[in-house]
């Protein structure tokens, strides 16, 4: 009912047009997913959106709080929960605050404690565009004018989505996403996303699980258009959160021409541009491009949040030539402005670039110290999982591993993966459930692997249970009920997941072959004590 009255829609009054669109944002934007219908009281306090926004939340909410109330801590709380479901960089803490707290970076001018231009200070925003032309490798050097700066590419998600679109109009995203979008979209623009469905099975024009293609964003986009919903933009993550797919410089133009085709705008999130820590993969920016189809209506965010762990300075950057868009925007950064002190130290900060002798903190010391660690960090998780007979995407992009967690779910449901979610969160490691990106596939799960060795050894070692014991009590139940298997709706795993090639269903009696074998004997090994009893050290 609240939906109904925010989105004008309620009463009886609209047209056929509205009920359709009304019905596939139902059907889209599942309410359920990002509230809980059963807390839900309607306050008299407030408005219908008022209403909306207090219930707005789903497991990553319910999880962000839960950890917040139970920090783990090595001294003060060890058994709190242990963070893998926020996405952010804890490797470089010490290089950060040592640089935060040099000299240069503590400056107190009259215009600092002032009213600035709302698209940010023009010092901050030549440097943004010196900063961008360096790392994109941009053709031209990039113009100060067309910069905006506001307080977090989540802000600029909101600004964009008001501008582009009107209340109920839609913007094309594929899945599995950052689900915070849909907060940022929706809370003030009323702006709902279409999705164009993205899966593990390689079909088509696919070449790795979870590829997007244009053939998938022009279905997505002719059935939103079929059902009466206005779609204005396009939006893309690159790399991507939570694959880590870096898009190929042909991909991002097969995406672009799919848009300037059909006058949608196109929103590009590059924020873990530097995030890249592997020599094998390539990151390809927008602004790099000789050439863009649409320069008018392709729009870049860009921020430090990700690539220089400081999710705490809440700052992002907005890169458009359209001076209409960037006006618009720029209204809006009166409510999400970066204040004058901040956005010395961030200009500071991107002043480091390496161009000279005296300047080369960024390249010489942070990246490659982040880098290394990224990559010790990954390899360290990634071996953990191979070790476990689990599943996932090997990507080199981003803080985050794609894992397949579906052979623990014993129907394969979006209700069996919330309760592996909260049984991870009862033994006090928190992860992110493939529902909170909106993947189509129950079993899929998102683990933050930039974080220091003791909490990831300890975070692994209570991952570990939960399976574990999962395995046990799935075993115990196909004793007593045989299973039946459904192959139908299951995807396939491919050599781009890595370790297991094909994704097993649980079996029936008598249908063992030599994957199940190694499986069983996997887990015989894991849950024995064998190993513990009969050391080296004994035997000699």
């Amino acid at each position: 009912q609240a939906l109904s009255e925010m989105t004008g829609m309620g009463g009886g009054a609209g047209n056929l047009q509205e009920m359709r669109a009304r019905l596939l944002t139902e059907r889209r934007v599942d309410m359920h997913g990002l509230c809980n219908p059963s807390d839900f009281h309607r306050s008299p306090y407030l408005s219908a959106r008022g209403n909306i926004a207090s219930i707005f939340r789903g497991s990553t909410e319910e999880g962000y709080k839960a950890y917040h109330a139970d920090k783990y801590d090595e001294d003060k709380n060890p058994n709190g929960i242990i963070n893998f479901g926020t996405s952010e960089n804890k490797l470089c803490f010490d290089l950060m605050s040592k640089r935060l707290t040099q000299a240069d970076m503590n400056l107190m001018e009259p215009p600092l404690l002032q009213y600035p231009d709302w698209k940010g200070h023009m010092f901050l925003r030549e440097e943004v565009a010196r900063f961008l032309t360096y790392y994109c490798k941009a053709p031209a050097p990039l113009k100060a004018e067309n910069v905006i700066v506001l307080n977090g590419c989540g802000s600029l998600f909101s600004a964009l989505a008001t501008v582009l679109c009107d209340p109920g109009e839609a913007v094309l995203i594929a899945t599995p996403f950052y689900g915070g979008i849909i907060q940022s979209v929706f809370l003030y623009g009323n702006v709902k996303l279409v999705y164009a469905y993205l899966d593990s099975k390689i079909t088509g024009t696919s070449t790795r699980p979870f590829q997007l293609t244009v053939e998938k964003l022009e279905k997505a986009l002719q059935d939103a258009r079929a059902e009466g919903v206005t779609v204005r933009a396009l939006i893309l993550l690159n790399p991507q959160n939570p694959l880590g797919d870096i898009y190929s410089l042909s991909e991002l133009r097969d995406y672009l021409e799919f848009a300037k085709r059909h006058e949608l705008h196109v929103i590009v999130d590059e924020i873990y541009m530097l995030s890249v820590f592997d020599e094998s993969a390539t990151f390809h920016s927008v602004l790099g491009m000789d050439r863009l189809p649409d320069p008018q209506r392709t729009h870049v965010m860009w921020g430090i949040t990700k690539d220089f762990g400081v999710s705490g300075i809440r700052f992002g950057t907005l890169y458009t030539e359209n001076q209409d868009v960037a006006n618009a925007v720029a209204s809006l950064c009166y409510f999400h402005g970066v204040c004058g002190p901040v956005q010395h130290k961030v200009a500071q900060l991107l002043r480091d670039r390496g161009e000279s002798v005296a300047s080369y903190w960024i390249n010489q010391v942070y990246l490659r110290a982040n880098h290394a660690r990224l990559k010790a960090a990954h390899t360290y998780v990634t071996d953990e999982l191979k070790t476990l007979g689990v599943p996932f995407l090997n990507r080199n992009a981003g803080f985050f591993v794609w894992i397949d967690f579906r052979k623990y779910l014993r129907a394969g449901t979006f209700e069996e993966e919330m309760l592996l979610w909260r049984r991870f969160l009862d033994n006090k490691v928190l992860l992110s459930c493939g529902k909170a990106f909106e993947c189509s596939e129950p079993g899929w799960f998102r683990i933050i692997f930039a974080d220091k060795t003791h909490r990831l050894q300890l975070g692994m070692q209570r991952i570990r249970k939960v399976l574990e014991e999962r395995e046990r009590e799935i075993l115990a139940e196909e004793k007593e009920q045989p299973c039946q298997s459904d192959q139908d709706g299951k995807a396939d795993s491919t050599d781009e997941v890595i370790f297991v090639s094909r994704h097993q269903e649980p079996t029936c009696a008598g249908s063992s072959n030599l994957g199940d074998l190694i499986g069983l004997l996997q887990q015989q090994m894991r849950s024995s004590d064998w190993l513990q009893k009969n050391t080296a050290e004994q035997f000699a």
